[in-house]
C-alpha cells in the first residue's frame, strides 16, 4: 500500500489502495486510514476486492482546517468521498462506515445512490453529532466522564499523544481488552502522520445539515450493519435501529465487542463482507 496524495473537491486528501483495480471497489471511510488495520485490508483484498482508504480531512495527512473552525460541512465529506472515488476512476463502490464514517456512508447512499453497490455500516447510529434521540442510547457515561477528565494532550508531545490513543483504545474496547503493543504502535502512527492533531475532532464542530434518519427507509441498496454489543460511544441499540430502519438490512452482531474491530472480529467480520460485496 502506497499512500498519495489526491486533489478532490478543492482539497487534498491522502488516499491508499490496495489489490486489483479491476476487481470491485470497496471505500473505507473512517476517521482516518487508520481507522482500517493494514492487515484487516490485506485480508479483504486477498478475497478479490479493490480496497481504498483516505483520511477525512482534519486527520491525518490530509487538508486541516483551525481547531474547533472546519469551515465545511457533513455533506462536503461525502462530496470527498464521491471524488475519491472520482480520482480512481471508479463509477459505483460497495462503501464501509464506521463510527462517524457511518454518517458519510449513510448520506452517500441516500444522495449519491447510483455510486453505492452496496452499504456496510460498522459502529454507527442515524443521527449526527449531539444528543442522541430520546429512543436511542445515550454515549456510557463512564466513557463521557473519562474524556471530560482526561481532557486533550500537548499534541506537540509524542509520548503524550501515544498514552492519550492508548487509554482511548482501552475505554472503547469491551471485556477482552486491548493489545498494549498494538494499540502504541497506533499512537506513534497518529503522531506520525498527523498535519495537525488538534484538528482532528472538527467533524463535531461542522454543519450537520439536515436530519436523515427519517428518509433512512428510502436506502435501496443491500445494507450490513455490524455493531458490538459492549461499544460504549455507539451503544449497541443504534445499530438495531439502523438495522431496523434501513429496509432489508441485515445485523450482524459481535458479542462482547466495543467501539473497535479488533482482530478477534475479523474472522466474522471478513467473510460477512465479502459476501455482502459478491
Amino acid at each position: 500500500m502506497t499512500e498519495q496524495i489526491m486533489r478532490a473537491n478543492g482539497v487534498d486528501l491522502c488516499v491508499e489502495s490496495l489489490g486489483a483495480p479491476a476487481d470491485p471497489t470497496v471505500l473505507l471511510i473512517g476517521s482516518s486510514m487508520l481507522t482500517w488495520d493494514d492487515e484487516l485490508c490485506r485480508r479483504i483484498a486477498a478475497e478479490g476486492r479493490h480496497v481504498v482508504r483516505y483520511d477525512m480531512r482534519d486527520t491525518g495527512r490530509s487538508t486541516t482546517s483551525p481547531p474547533g473552525r472546519p469551515g465545511y460541512s457533513l455533506r462536503d465529506l461525502v462530496v470527498d468521498a464521491t471524488a475519491v472515488l472520482d480520482g480512481y476512476g471508479v463509477a459505483r463502490a460497495h462503501i464501509v462506515g464506521f463510527s462517524s464514517g457511518g454518517w458519510i456512508a449513510q448520506l452517500l447512499a441516500l444522495d449519491h445512490a447510483e455510486r453505492v453497490a452496496s452499504l456496510t455500516l460498522v459502529s454507527a447510529r442515524p443521527t449526527s453529532p449531539g444528543p442522541a434521540d430520546a429512543d436511542l442510547p445515550e454515549h456510557d457515561p463512564a466513557f463521557m466522564r473519562w474524556m471530560r477528565a482526561a481532557g486533550t494532550p500537548d499534541w506537540s508531545d509524542r509520548d503524550a499523544v501515544v498514552d492519550h490513543v492508548v487509554e482511548g483504545r482501552r475505554r472503547l474496547a469491551g471485556p477482552a481488552g486491548i493489545d498494549e503493543a498494538a494499540a502504541r504502535e497506533l499512537g506513534r502512527r497518529t503522531f506520525d502522520r498527523a498535519t495537525d492533531l488538534a484538528s482532528q475532532y472538527n467533524i463535531a464542530f461542522c454543519d450537520h445539515g439536515e436530519r436523515w434518519r427519517e428518509r433512512l427507509g428510502d436506502i435501496g441498496c443491500p445494507t450490513l450493519v455490524v455493531h458490538g454489543t459492549a461499544d460504549p460511544f455507539f451503544p449497541y441499540g443504534n445499530g438495531v435501529a439502523l438495522a431496523r430502519e434501513i429496509p432489508g438490512a441485515e445485523l450482524l452482531t459481535l458479542d462482547g465487542v466495543g467501539h473497535e474491530l479488533p482482530p478477534a472480529a475479523w474472522p466474522t467480520v471478513v467473510p460477512a463482507l465479502v459476501r455482502h460485496t459478491a
